[in-house]
């Protein structure tokens, strides 16, 4: 029974991925501007948007999904990092398929443009702030698209996302989310019996995320605070919308994914900086903590932090039931119906999956769109943001419809735009628009 309301969630409700098998349904549909693809002839031209190791692992993926995709452009905000990202690729076993002429490395704010136009499908791996910008474009243009995850930083990226999805689907035109778990064998098989009622009624549910430290790149005296910002993107919510949607997101996804995408309708939370005191971390928290409740009352306890030096560190998505308890993450439950994964020996890395279905499906002509459970799980993480932030109870139609633009307008941004300062949330005095 879907928690959300008919003008919120129709549009979009046929075209999210089932969960059994291959964890998608696509929708078949005609592929007019692909179909020397289909019954496996014909080159696809990739495009790579963000080069960092996001984006270079997922250029991989993509060439090492089918025999007959070539990465034909390639696009960064920085040279440096786009040069960087096409000479790894070149040394590496797919490299006989990158075929970037130079005048394909496309580079600043606008390169964007230049990648899609060369391509058939678009790996959208840039900072998350841009990636409604990214899809639009993409799917203006009849781009078929590979889109990481988080999908946007606020409420109107959000609904930016879901109106380009239902664009996608009018179109016949892929949406394939970088939300990988549900790409994974394992993880699919565990949620399938989890669903079919495993560990019976399910009372209550708890996902962890305690990680060390991450990278920061530093400063250099000739770079514009935007540029500083940009290449530092983690630390910025404008950038980023904070680790809790950044990182946290694959655990509250893995979640909704096991209640079968019904999502919760509110959440009170607490959070801040206790590790990362340093000015250069900017803006984000360090730690959250989370009580997220369903229509139905059921709760998710959820905590997720970055910790440079911490001793210890958790990785873990419990549902709690009357008839057992299951770990996602472990692939095992407990109960009455015990059950563990076994290694069959089969590969069962969930970064190529996702690739190896997207491209199957394209040359047999049919449309994946997981443009629906991206854009919860990405509002999911935003909502637990806000009510920690704010100190306040968040539910998901308030985020959802939240006037809050974290950024400057993005079609606009040069590196001399002065971005916007950051100012460490406080709650009780941070408000919620």
């Amino acid at each position: 029974m879907s928690i959300h309301s008919p003008t919120r969630r129709d549009f979009l409700k046929s075209s999210s991925a089932a969960l059994g098998g291959l964890a998608l349904a696509p929708v078949a549909g005609a592929l007019p501007s692909l179909a020397v693809h289909q019954q496996g002839s014909g080159t696809i031209k990739v495009g790579l948007l963000g080069c960092g190791g996001r984006g270079s692992g997922a250029a991989f993926n993509a060439l090492a999904a089918d025999p007959g995709v070539e990465l034909v452009a390639i696009g960064d905000v920085f040279r440096d990092h786009a040069e960087s990202a096409l000479k790894s690729l070149q040394a590496s076993e797919v490299g006989a398929r990158v075929k970037v002429a130079p005048d394909h490395v496309f580079t600043g704010l606008e390169g964007y443009k230049g990648v899609i136009a060369a391509s058939d499908v678009v790996l959208l791996c840039t900072t998350p702030a841009f990636r409604p910008l990214h899809l639009r474009a993409c799917i203006e243009a009849g781009k078929h698209t590979f889109v990481e995850k988080p999908i946007a930083v606020d409420g109107p990226g959000v609904r930016h996302v879901l109106e380009s999805c239902r664009m996608a689907k009018q179109k016949n035109l892929m949406v394939v989310s970088g939300l990988c778990y549900r790409y994974e064998r394992k993880k699919q098989q565990t949620i399938q019996r989890i669903q079919d009622g495993a560990v019976g009624e399910v009372h209550a549910l708890q996902c962890t995320y305690n990680t060390g430290g991450l990278w920061h790149r530093g400063r250099q005296p000739n770079w514009t605070e935007m540029e500083y910002q940009l290449r530092n993107w983690l630390y910025f919510t404008w950038l980023s919308a904070d680790h809790g949607a950044e990182q946290h997101i694959h655990s509250l996804d893995k979640i909704a994914w096991a209640m079968k995408d019904e999502y919760p309708v509110k959440v009170v939370a607490s959070g801040g900086r206790a590790n990362r005191l340093d000015p250069k971390y900017g803006d984000v928290y360090d730690h959250f903590n989370a009580v997220y409740e369903w229509k139905s009352g059921l709760r998710l306890f959820s905590s997720c932090r970055q910790w440079a030096g911490a001793p210890s560190n958790d990785v873990s998505d419990w549902v709690f039931g009357s008839k057992g308890k299951a770990n996602i993450q472990a692939h095992q439950i407990w109960g009455e119906n015990a059950w563990r994964w076994k290694d069959d020996g089969q590969p069962d890395d969930m970064y190529q999956n996702e690739h190896d279905v997207l491209f199957a499906k394209l040359r047999k002509g049919e449309i994946i769109n997981n443009g629906q459970y991206m854009c919860d799980s990405t509002l999911m993480a935003i909502m637990g943001r806000m009510a920690a932030y704010t100190g306040g109870e968040i539910s998901y139609d308030a985020a959802l419809n939240s006037q809050e633009k974290l950024g400057p307008d993005l079609a606009t941004l040069t590196l001399d735009t002065p971005p916007p300062a950051p100012v460490v949330a406080v709650p009780g005095v941070t408000k919620f628009t």
